[in-house]
């Protein structure tokens, strides 16, 4: 790697860091260029070396943040091998990612649906990615017997998905006084969809205690 290379890196990594700061605190419509390069300790030319536009600058952290998400996921799931357990500890990833980068939530929660070239032009394919872990697992809990043969992995993953972005946005957006614990919740949507989805010959999946 040459110097040249990892410069690039480096303000790359500062601007888009940056921006996820004031697109979380000023919103992606307020937010300005200038606001960013203010941020990141650039001119405000030097957005425009790395990034065509504020939209391109969004779509970018998205793209990151779901690479990162993925392989996390994957890391999470990598030693439990049993469905209904993945079903719960993708809820839990999930949320816990809410909890520890609520910047990068709120950004991806609710300014990217402020994007107009996110909703009608952009295909997210990084986010289809992500979604298609869950069907593994519903496919798997199908094959292995432990969940119903007639649940639908399209339908459940999307229900499954909607529930727990749906309760991420609210957490992002409610104040911090009023926030519920985020990490009962995520053991609460798995177990709730669980009770539907395993076999009626099955033993019932047992709620997990917290740690």
């Amino acid at each position: 790697m040459n110097d040249t290379s990892d410069r690039q890196r480096d303000k790359t990594r500062r601007i888009m860091d940056a921006a996820v700061e004031v697109f979380a605190r000023l919103g992606f419509r307020r937010a300005r260029i200038r606001d960013i390069a203010a941020h990141a300790g650039v001119a405000d030319g030097t957005i425009y070396l790395y990034f065509r536009s504020k939209e391109d600058l969004l779509l970018s952290i998205f793209e990151e943040k779901m690479d990162e998400l993925i392989a996390g996921v994957h890391a999470a799931l990598a030693e439990v091998h049993d469905p209904a357990e993945q079903l719960r500890v993708f809820a839990l990833y999930h949320f816990g990612q809410v909890e520890r980068n609520r910047a990068v939530a709120e950004v991806l929660q609710v300014e990217l649906r402020l994007s107009h070239k996110f909703l009608k032009q952009y295909r997210p394919e990084k986010l289809w990615a992500y979604l298609r872990v869950i069907d593994g697992i519903l496919e798997r809990g199908r094959a292995s017997g432990a969940f119903r043969p007639d649940a639908d992995p399209a339908v459940l993953r999307w229900a499954f998905f909607g529930a727990l972005d749906e309760l991420a946005m609210q957490w992002v957006l409610v104040k911090p006084e009023r926030r519920f614990p985020i990490d009962a919740a995520a053991r609460q949507v798995a177990d709730t969809f669980l009770r539907g989805l395993v076999q009626s010959d099955a033993p019932s999946p047992k709620p997990q205690e917290a740690p």
